[in-house]
C-alpha cells in the first residue's frame, strides 16, 4: 500500500492569500453522479483507480473551501461574509455525505476489491462500511439542522462578554484571571464566568436539548434503539466499541481516580489552602501557574527555535508553517473559543487555530496542535485514505508532542520550568477521570434521550462525584447545579470524541516512560506511528510502534505505577 497522490504544481501560499470561492453543490451532484456512473462501468481495477483519482481532485478542491471558510468565520464570528458561507455549508454538506455515500457504495461493491485494497487499504474499506451504517439520504433535513444548532452554540460561546474589573472579555481570555494567584481575583473571575452561563444556560439548555432530540430521531430512523451506536459509526470506531471503551472506564475509576486523588490532595498542599474547591480549579502553586515568557511573536520564534532542534523533519514542518502564516493564534472578543489543527488539501498544508491568552496553555498550541500538524505535515502527499485517521490516533501525535518537547520548555517557562513539568505531569493525569466522565455522560444522555435540562444536570452531578470527588462547588448556583458540562463544547459539537483523548493519553504517557528509557527509540517509535497514519487499524498499529493497547489489561495499572513514581519522586 503506501500510495501517493502527490499534488505537482501546488506551491506555497499564505493562508491570508489563499483564494476563496464557495462550491457550487449543484455541479457537484452532476460531477460525483457521473464519476460514479463510470467507475460502476470500468473493466479493470486499474480504470477504477483512475477515475478515484478524480474523486481525490473533487474531495481536495471541496474540503479546502469549506475549511476556508469554518476558519474564517471562526476568526471573527461576527464577520457577515463568512457567517453566510459556513450557513451555506450548514446546509450542503449533509447533501455531499449523501454524493460521497453513493460513490464510496460503488467502490466498496467493486468486483476489482482486492486491486483498490492494495492501492488504498483496507482501512479505507471498513471505514466506508460504517460511513453507510451512519448515513441514509432521508438524514439530510436533519443533518442540516443539527449543524446549524451546533453552530449556534459556538456562536453563543464565541461571543461571550463577561465585564471584570472594568474591562469586557471573552471565555478565552478569561482564563488567565481563573488561574491567578490571587484567590480573591479567581473567586471574582469565577463568579463572572458563572454569571455568564447562568444568563445563557436555559438557551444552552434548548440547543442541547434540540441536539439530543435531534440525533436521536436520526438514529431511530436508522433503526438504531439510541444515538450511542450511530454516533460511535459517526466516530468511525473501525476497532472496538461500547464494550472496550467500558472496560476502560472501568479501569481508570479504579486506577486513575485513587491516583489523581492523590495529586490533588498534593496540591492543595502545595497551593496553601484547607480545601480545594472550584476556584483552585488548575491552579498548581501558590504563586500562581508558570507562564510562558514573552509576546505571542515571541513564543512563535521560541517555537521554530525548539523544532528546529529536534529534528530535521520538525524544523522543517515548523519553517513551513511560519513561512505560509499557517497559524491564527492571538484572542479576540469575536473570535470562537478554543483551538484546533485542521488541513488544507489544495495547497497540502495544515493550519492552527488557537487563542493565546497569557496562560500555559499558549504553549500547548507550540506543543499539542503542532503535534497533530506536524503529522499532517509528514502525510500530506498520501492518498486521502491515508490521511483519513481516527481522533484516538490522531490525539497521540498531539498529546506526545508534549512530552517530546520537555526538554526545550526552559525556553518558554524561564526559572520556572521544572513547575511546568510539574504541572504537566498533574494535569495530564488529571484530566484522564475527567474525559472518561464527559463519554460516561453522554452514554448516558443519549440512552435516556428524554431527560429534562434539570436531571441532565444532576446526571453530571452523581457523576462528578465518581470521577472528580474533590471537586467543591461550594454554593455557586451554575456550578454547584451540575452545569459545568455546558462549557464543554465537544458535548455540543463533537458527541463521543472526547473518550478519544483518553486513550491517546495513555499512548502518550507510554512515550514518556520509552523517551526517559531511550529517547531515539521513543522518537524513532513516534515517527513509524505518524507516518503508518491511517494504514492499519489501531491496535495493530500500536503494537508496530511499540506501544500497547489501552484496552490490554495491566496497561492502565503500568502507566498509573509509572507516574506515580514520578510524581512523588
Amino acid at each position: 500500500m503506501r500510495a501517493t497522490t502527490k499534488q505537482k504544481g501546488c506551491k506555497k501560499m499564505k493562508f491570508s492569500e489563499m483564494p476563496y470561492k464557495r462550491v457550487d453543490m449543484e455541479q457537484i451532484e452532476r460531477e460525483f453522479a457521473a464519476m460514479t456512473e463510470r467507475l460502476k462501468q470500468a473493466e479493470s481495477g486499474e480504470a477504477q483507480y483512475a477515475i478515484h483519482q478524480k474523486f481525490y481532485k473533487w474531495m481536495d478542491e471541496i474540503e479546502t473551501y469549506g475549511t476556508m471558510a469554518m476558519i474564517r468565520h471562526d476568526i471573527d464570528t461576527t464577520d457577515e461574509f463568512y457567517e453566510k458561507e459556513q450557513a451555506y455549508y450548514d446546509e450542503v454538506l449533509p447533501i455531499l455525505d449523501k454524493c460521497v455515500t453513493e460513490y464510496h457504495k460503488a467502490l466498496y461493491e467493486s468486483p476489482y476489491r482486492a486491486y483498490l485494497e492494495q492501492k488504498i487499504g483496507p482501512v479505507a474499506f471498513k471505514n466506508m462500511e460504517l460511513s453507510f451504517k451512519a448515513f441514509d439520504e432521508k438524514l439530510i433535513p436533519l443533518m442540516q439542522e443539527e449543524n446549524a444548532l451546533t453552530t449556534r452554540y459556538g456562536k453563543v460561546i464565541a461571543t461571550a462578554e463577561i465585564p471584570f474589573e472594568g474591562e469586557v472579555y471573552n471565555l478565552s481570555l478569561m482564563r488567565r484571571f481563573l488561574t491567578d494567584s490571587d484567590r480573591g481575583i479567581r473567586r471574582r473571575a469565577w463568579k463572572a464566568v458563572s454569571d455568564y452561563f447562568m444568563s445563557v444556560t436555559e438557551q444552552l439548555d434548548q440547543i442541547f436539548d434540540e441536539l439530543v432530540q435531534n440525533r436521536t430521531k436520526q438514529a431511530r430512523m436508522l433503526g438504531y434503539e439510541n444515538y450511542v451506536e450511530l454516533g460511535y459509526y459517526r466516530m468511525k470506531r473501525n476497532s472496538y466499541g461500547r464494550k472496550e471503551v467500558e472496560s476502560f472506564r472501568r479501569q481508570v475509576k479504579e486506577y486513575y481516580v485513587p491516583f489523581v486523588r492523590k495529586i490533588q490532595e498534593r496540591r492543595r498542599a502545595r497551593i496553601g489552602v484547607d480545601k480545594l474547591s472550584y476556584v483552585d480549579h488548575e491552579v498548581y502553586f501558590p504563586q500562581g501557574n508558570p507562564n510562558p515568557i514573552g509576546t505571542p511573536e515571541e513564543i512563535l520564534a521560541a517555537g521554530q527555535r525548539m523544532y528546529e532542534a529536534l529534528s530535521p523533519e520538525t524544523k522543517e514542518f515548523f519553517d513551513f508553517m511560519q513561512e505560509n502564516q499557517l497559524f491564527d493564534v492571538l484572542g479576540r472578543k469575536t473570535k470562537r473559543q478554543g483551538g484546533y489543527m485542521c488541513f488544507l488539501p489544495l495547497y497540502q498544508s495544515p493550519f492552527i487555530f488557537a487563542n493565546f491568552n497569557g496562560t500555559s496553555s499558549d504553549v500547548a498550541v507550540i506543543t499539542h496542535e503542532c503535534g497533530h500538524a506536524f503529522q499532517g505535515y509528514l502525510v500530506r502527499g498520501e492518498h486521502a485514505e491515508l490521511r483519513d485517521i481516527t481522533m484516538e490516533t490522531a490525539e497521540i501525535h498531539s498529546m506526545s508532542m508534549e512530552y517530546f518537547t520537555y526538554d526545550w520548555m526552559e525556553q518558554f517557562f524561564g526559572a520556572r520550568k521544572e513547575d511546568y513539568l510539574t504541572m504537566h505531569l498533574e494535569d495530564s493525569a488529571s484530566f484522564i477521570p475527567y474525559g472518561c466522565m464527559v463519554d460516561e455522560f453522554q452514554h448516558r444522555i443519549y440512552e435516556q434521550p428524554d431527560l429534562t435540562p434539570a436531571e441532565r444536570k444532576e446526571v453530571w452531578k452523581g457523576l462528578e462525584a465518581v470521577y472528580r470527588p474533590d471537586t467543591d462547588f461550594e454554593d455557586d448556583p451554575f456550578f454547584a447545579a451540575g452545569g459545568w458540562w455546558q462549557k464543554q463544547s465537544h458535548i455540543f459539537q463533537r458527541p463521543f470524541y472526547y473518550i478519544d483523548y483518553c486513550l491517546a493519553s495513555i499512548c502518550a504517557m507510554q512515550y514518556k516512560k520509552m523517551m526517559d528509557e531511550d529517547y531515539k527509540k521513543a522518537w524513532e517509535s513516534y515517527l513509524t506511528l505518524c507516518k503508518l497514519s491511517a494504514q492499519k487499524f489501531y491496535v495493530p498499529m500500536l503494537k508496530e510502534a511499540g506501544l500497547k493497547s489501552p484496552f490490554e489489561d495491566g496497561c492502565v495499572k503500568e502507566i498509573v505505577g509509572h507516574f506515580e513514581k514520578m510524581i512523588e519522586a
